[in-house]
C-alpha cells in the first residue's frame, strides 16, 4: 500500500520491495560500495547504485511508494539546502538523505534503497529533475535558482528549465524562488505552488523571458511586456537577517553566513511548514547546520584559521565574493577546470574580483595562472602563485584566512586540512 504523502507518519517502515532479485541485488551493491570506500576513499554510493539498478532493475518506483519523498535542486546551494530541509524535518522524527551528495540516478536510488525512515530528503542535480520525479513521484520539490554551471555538461539554462516545467506538473508541492524568472516559468506547471522571494543576485543569465524572448525589465520586480511577471509571494527573504513568513513574527536566521544561505533557509522554512512542521521549530532545526560537507567550516592549520568556501560557477563566485567581505584577512583562491568542475575556465571573466583589491591574495590550483591574470585585470595584486594549499599558507602570516575553491580544489583542501572540514 502506498502511503500517505501529505501526512507524516513517525514509524519507521521496511524501505525495500519485495523480491529475491533485489535482496541479491542490494547485497552486491554493499559489497561494492565497501570496496569503493576501502580501495577509491570514495563513498560507494554511486558504485552501489549502479549494481542495484543493473540487477534489479525498476525498482525505484517500489521502493518510493515506502516514503514521503522531498527533492531539493538549483545549479547553487543544493547541499546546504537538502541539509537544511533534513535537519528541519528531523524535529518531527527521523530523516533519510543523500548526505554524500551523490545526486544523480544511481546515487539517489542507492540512497533510497537503504533508507528507512517515512521522510526522505534527497538533492538532486538540476539535469536529473525529470528523472527523479518520474521515478519517485516526490511529494514537494523544492527549486532554488537556475544559472550557468558546467558548460560542456549543461550549456543552456532554458533546456533545464524546460526539463522542470514537463516534470513538476505531477508533483503535489512546489516551492519555487519567485525572483529567479527560469524557476518561476518552470514551476507554474506544479500543483500547489509556494511561491518564495528569495531573491537574485545574479540574473544575467535571466535577461529575457522565458516564454516570449523579450528583455525583462529588471528595475525593480522582473516583468516583460508580454504580461509575465514576478508571482505574488507568501515566503521571503527580509532584511537583517529575517525570514518573512506569510503571518506571525519575522523569523532570524544567522548560523550560515551569507545572503545565499538566508535565502536557502526562506525556501525550507516554507517548505517544512508545507509539510507540517511548525516555523519556529523547523528554524531550531535549522540552526544546527553549521556546516555542509566542509562548507563554511573553519579549521585551523599552519597557524592560520582557515574558512573554506566552495564557488563554482559565476552565481557562486559573485556570491562568495560578498560573503568574505565581511573579513579582511588573507585570500587563498585555488582554482581548476577539471572534470567536476567544467573544463571551460573563461567564464572568470564574468566575476567582478575587485572587492580583494586591498587585500592579501595568493592562489593555487591547476589553472592558478588563469585566476592571476583575470584578478590582474580587475587590479587585484597577487603575492604569489603556488602548486598547492600547503605552500600557499606557508606564504601568509599567522591569521584568519578565507580559502575559497572550485569544486575538486575545495575537495583537495578538505583532504589536505582534514579535521572539521
Amino acid at each position: 500500500m502506498a502511503l500517505n504523502r501529505g501526512v507524516a507518519t513517525p514509524t519507521p517502515v521496511p524501505a525495500a520491495p519485495d523480491g529475491f532479485r533485489f535482496v541479491l541485488a542490494l547485497k552486491l551493491g554493499h559489497v561494492a560500495a565497501w570496496l569503493s570506500r576501502r580501495i577509491l576513499r570514495r563513498s560507494g554510493g554511486v558504485i552501489g547504485g549502479r549494481v542495484l539498478a543493473a540487477i534489479a532493475p525498476g525498482s525505484a518506483k517500489a521502493l518510493a511508494e515506502r516514503h514521503r519523498i522531498v527533492l531539493v535542486s538549483g545549479t547553487n546551494g543544493k547541499s546546504t539546502t537538502t541539509a537544511m530541509m533534513t535537519a528541519a524535518l528531523a524535529t518531527r522524527g527521523e530523516v533519510a538523505t543523500n548526505s554524500d551528495g551523490a545526486n544523480t540516478p544511481p546515487g539517489l536510488l542507492w540512497a533510497l534503497a537503504n533508507a528507512r525512515p517515512t521522510d526522505v530528503v534527497l538533492e538532486v542535480d538540476e539535469a536529473w529533475v525529470p528523472w527523479a520525479v518520474r521515478e519517485f513521484s516526490p511529494y514537494a520539490v523544492l527549486l532554488l535558482n537556475l544559472t550557468r554551471d558546467q558548460l560542456h555538461r549543461n550549456p543552456e539554462v532554458g533546456r533545464l528549465a524546460g526539463g522542470w516545467r514537463g516534470a513538476v506538473d505531477a508533483v503535489p508541492v512546489v516551492v519555487a524562488n519567485a525572483d529567479d524568472p527560469w524557476v518561476a516559468w518552470a514551476a507554474e506547471t506544479g500543483g500547489r505552488r509556494v511561491w518564495v522571494g528569495a531573491g537574485q543576485e545574479w540574473d544575467e543569465d535571466s535577461l529575457v523571458c522565458p516564454e516570449c524572448g523579450r528583455l525583462l525589465d529588471r528595475t525593480g520586480a522582473w516583468s516583460c511586456a508580454c504580461g509575465r511577471s514576478r508571482p505574488e509571494t507568501s515566503w521571503n527573504r527580509g532584511p537583517d537577517g529575517t525570514v518573512l513568513p506569510p503571518t506571525g513574527p519575522p523569523l532570524h536566521y544567522g548560523t550560515l553566513p551569507g545572503s545565499g544561505n538566508l535565502a536557502n533557509a526562506a525556501m525550507v522554512l516554507a517548505a517544512a511548514s508545507e509539510l507540517g512542521v511548525e516555523p519556529a521549530q523547523a528554524l531550531r532545526g535549522l540552526e544546527t547546520v553549521t556546516n555542509v560537507a566542509g562548507r563554511y567550516a573553519t579549521v585551523h592549520a599552519q597557524h592560520h584559521d582557515v574558512r573554506l568556501v566552495l564557488a563554482k560557477n559565476p552565481a557562486s563566485w559573485r556570491t562568495s565574493m560578498a560573503l568574505i567581505s565581511d573579513h579582511d584577512g588573507a585570500v587563498v583562491l585555488a582554482f581548476n577546470a577539471d572534470g567536476a568542475d567544467g573544463r571551460d575556465p573563461s567564464w572568470l571573466y564574468d566575476v567582478d574580483f575587485s572587492e580583494l583589491r586591498g587585500r592579501q591574495v595568493v592562489v593555487c590550483g591547476e589553472r592558478a595562472t588563469d585566476l592571476a591574470v583575470r584578478l590582474d585585470l580587475d587590479g587585484v595584486e597577487v603575492e604569489g602563485q603556488y602548486g598547492d594549499l600547503s605552500g600557499a599558507l606557508r606564504a601568509l602570516p599567522p591569521g584568519p584566512v578565507d580559502l575559497v575553491a572550485t569544486y575538486t580544489a575545495f575537495q583537495r583542501a578538505r583532504r589536505e586540512l582534514g579535521g572539521a572540514a
